[in-house]
């Protein structure tokens, strides 16, 4: 005989487990309803600046894409200072990127030639970047960029506001001032990216990045690809997702940055610094550098 279920814990788990669904089911409703009345001026911009209103209508019309508040309000308060740079060069690490030179060396050896730039430096900065290809950013680009890209408009800009946890806010001025600049930034780079996935013909909704919209290897925005990515391996197509291509493009930024063969440490500094703003990261990506060539 079944042992007898006590019926008012059984009304209350049916309603626990309706509460939940409802709870659930309102907060898919604000995501989509963020996304419809966020995105929608979007589209029309872009459709506005020259994109096929059909293309774009049909991609803004996946299911996949979405306001994606959670990766733009680590955008807003994330700090370069809090990133733990030493895990970079310490013994596992440069055991790890030595391992990945030599399956790579020929392809290093050839990019080395071609540009002049340092294949440790290379190497180096792949590592910091992506763990050399291990981690790529697990949001979407897509919707990244478009989130960002939809704070030029005050709605948008009052939601994302709101969602930003109190301990992390910045006065309501200040958010506006980062949030209007930032829009325009990432409206540029929106741009880019669909120029790049029409180019390239991959699908744009499916692509993975940062929650900054950095892609590949190389962690390139898209700008940054149309500008100075390469086709590295040679197979007509450039993607930063293979290492040929991410090497021979970040070895094309740092020469046409101002790396040549032979330049002083303050030289390499400048130039790195241009790949990344932050003094931390330039000095982690030389003493990688400097212990891959000991």
């Amino acid at each position: 005989m079944p042992p007898r279920v006590d019926q008012t814990n059984k009304i209350q788990a049916i309603a626990v487990f309706f509460t939940a669904i409802l709870l659930w089911s309102g907060l898919s409703w604000a995501a989509t309803q963020n996304t419809k009345r966020h995105f929608e001026p979007l589209q029309r911009k872009l459709i506005q600046d020259g994109f096929d209103p059909e293309k774009i209508k049909r991609i803004y019309n996946r299911p996949q894409v979405k306001f994606e508040a959670e990766g733009i309000i680590v955008f807003f308060t994330y700090s370069e200072s809090k990133v733990n740079y030493d895990q970079f060069s310490n013994d596992w690490s440069i055991r790890k990127a030595k391992r990945y030179q030599k399956k790579h060396r020929e392809e290093l050896a050839r990019v080395e030639e071609a540009y002049g730039v340092d294949k440790n430096v290379i190497t180096a900065i792949l590592l910091v970047e992506s763990s050399l290809g291990q981690t790529l950013g697990t949001r979407s680009t897509l919707n990244v960029l478009s989130t960002l890209a939809s704070l030029m408009y005050s709605q948008a800009r009052s939601d994302l506001y709101t969602m930003i946890l109190e301990t992390q806010k910045k006065s309501r001025k200040r958010y506006e001032k980062s949030a209007k600049r930032k829009s325009k930034w990432a409206y540029r780079e929106l741009k880019a990216f669909l120029e790049y996935a029409a180019r390239e013909g991959f699908d744009p909704v499916e692509m993975p990045g940062s929650f900054a919209g950095a892609m590949g290897l190389a962690q390139f925005m898209p700008s940054s690809i149309l500008a100075y990515g390469k086709d590295g391996n040679n197979d007509g197509t450039i993607d930063l997702l293979t290492h040929a291509d991410a090497m021979a493009s970040i070895a094309n930024y740092l020469k046409r940055h101002g790396w040549r063969p032979g330049i002083g440490r303050k030289k390499k500094e400048k130039v790195i610094y241009h790949y990344n703003h932050s003094d931390y990261y330039v000095k982690a990506v030389l003493k990688v550098a400097q212990r891959l060539g000991s």
